[in-house]
């Protein structure tokens, strides 16, 4: 799983050549202190229907941004815990945060279409909470890591769903931009790359590829593109899970359909930094968030 990225990670290490601090591990994700989220939001029955909504300080309306943990897909690796002190983080830097959650590999409901449902459902959930905490909906964008950040990637697409797709909803709340971090873009063209951390099966289970007849079609960003919205791809220089070059890779494909994309490669960082709130790779990754975010007209 996740562990198999220290072997790409030190490969990286030995050819640079060079003397740096061990990116972050698994272990020092998964132990971050949860943060209290300000309000909690209850968007189906499951226990992972849920939504943790981070505030800024003020009255609002507060530009929003939609966190989408990674994990594989994988219920083990949990996710709103280690998205909260991010989460925390951009709050007090002045941005509303919906931390979302949704059901993964290993709970019912899981898969296709369940978990995409469950993205769905929770980002369009944001109209009903929108009035009470003092949301702008005309400014917001996705930030996923990982798993998420193809889920972030995915959101933002959904109005190029195709037709008869059980994912199609009229109406998707609009998403502006993405900030995808160590995300997977193009689910067939790099699932291989995925399924060495991951698990050989993670991406079949996730999209029924042994009983659709066109899995990818509507579960993969690459497939869903022009999407119109703004995108980057953030990667550390030694991620062994998704390495910079898929991030490359998946920008320079929407730039060639004509939509505004880029890669960021952060020195110094693996897998896992982007997402530690007390790393040098974080404070850059909270700038990129805050630059796309100030783009937005008003």
């Amino acid at each position: 799983m996740w562990r198999a990225w220290t072997v790409a990670a030190m490969v990286a290490l030995m050819s640079a050549g060079g003397a740096m601090a061990d990116p972050a591990s698994v272990e020092a994700y998964m132990g971050q202190p949860r943060k209290t989220p300000d309000a909690v939001v209850r968007y189906g029955p499951a226990p992972a229907q849920v939504a943790e909504l981070f505030l800024p300080k003020g009255k609002g309306p507060h530009p929003v941004v939609v966190l989408l943990h990674g994990g594989c897909f994988l219920k083990e690796y949990e996710g709103l815990a280690q998205t909260s002190g991010i989460a925390a983080d951009l709050a007090q830097r002045g941005y509303a945060v919906w931390n979302l959650d949704y059901r993964k590999l290993g709970e019912a409901g899981a898969g296709y279409p369940g978990t995409f449902q469950d993205v769905a459902t929770g980002v369009d959930r944001l109209r009903q909470a929108a009035p009470k905490y003092g949301l702008d909906l005309s400014r917001v964008i996705a930030v996923g890591h990982s798993a998420g950040g193809h889920l972030a990637l995915w959101a933002a697409a959904r109005a190029r769903l195709p037709a008869g797709s059980p994912l199609r909803v009229e109406g998707p709340l609009p998403i502006k931009a993405v900030v995808s971090l160590a995300g997977i873009g193009d689910l067939k063209g790099q699932g291989k790359v995925f399924a060495l951390p991951c698990g050989d099966d993670t991406l079949g289970r996730l999209i029924d590829t042994a009983h659709r007849k066109a899995p990818y079609a509507d579960t993969s960003p690459a497939e869903l593109l022009p999407s119109g919205v703004k995108v980057v791809m953030v990667h550390g220089a030694y991620d062994g899970v998704m390495p910079p070059y898929t991030g490359l890779a998946y920008a320079q494909m929407a730039r060639r359909v004509g939509d505004p994309a880029e890669a960021v490669t952060i020195p110094d960082a693996g897998h896992f930094d982007v997402v530690i709130p007390t790393t040098a790779a974080w404070r850059e990754v909270a700038a990129i968030v805050g630059r796309e975010i100030a783009a937005l007209p008003r």
